[in-house]
């Protein structure tokens, strides 16, 4: 399954799934089995769950992710999504994509793992960090794999893609069930969840968010 999903990676088509404005980033659809994804959902732990981080400022970001520290903290049913997005395998093709190279994933987990968004959630407009406490690495590359597979449009929920003062919405891509996007993380890649979600209240936004890194920096 690791080279399927690989394989995905470095077949997407220029304007179709692959984009490069405002700033790089892939959308593909379908991206695990659907076994696979069925069981990382159904491995999500409930949004009650005292494992979560939640963060409730009303101006920046209301929202929950878990709090992994080492691969030892994933749920059983979502370790081996995990063990794919971090392959070597995968690693290649992201880099081969986004012309990235030397990329490595975060063995630490840090702001990367599970992410829930409860109904009235949002997430501000603004561009990553770059900097990694325990590594002092650079953030290069997110992953975004949605896990909502009754989505409806009045919901909202949508990743927003802004211009690179972060003013205007150049696209929304809506967080459809087993939809993966990648996208180049700089000092212009803007992108949020501005707009509190109407997610009914049983039924929370899911998400799982990978982080990857070089040594080298960033471009200025």
């Amino acid at each position: 399954m690791a080279l399927r999903c690989a394989e995905s990676i470095r077949n997407a088509v220029p304007d179709v799934n692959f984009f490069t404005k405002p700033f790089k980033h892939v959308v593909i659809d379908d991206f695990f089995d659907i076994s696979l994804a069925k069981q990382c959902l159904e491995s999500f732990p409930d949004s009650s769950s005292p494992e979560w981080e939640r963060t409730h400022d009303v101006d920046i970001e209301i929202k929950q992710r878990s709090k992994w520290q080492s691969e030892f903290d994933i749920p059983d049913g979502i370790v081996a999504a995990i063990r794919i997005l971090n392959s070597a395998i995968f690693l290649e093709a992201m880099s081969d994509l986004f012309d990235i190279k030397k990329l490595v994933p975060d063995p630490y987990f840090s702001g990367g793992g599970l992410n829930v968004t409860l109904h009235d959630g949002l997430l501000d407009v603004h561009v990553d960090g770059n900097y990694h406490d325990a590594t002092g690495l650079n953030r290069r590359i997110n992953a975004i794999l949605y896990l909502n597979p009754n989505w409806e449009k009045s919901w909202g929920g949508e990743f927003g893609i802004y211009d690179n003062k972060g003013e205007q919405c150049m696209k929304k891509i809506p967080p459809l069930f087993n939809r993966l996007v990648i996208f180049d993380t700089h000092d212009f890649s803007f992108h949020g969840l501005p707009d509190p979600i109407n997610f009914p209240v049983n039924e929370p936004r899911r998400s799982i968010i990978l982080y990857y890194y070089t040594k080298e920096e960033r471009p200025a």
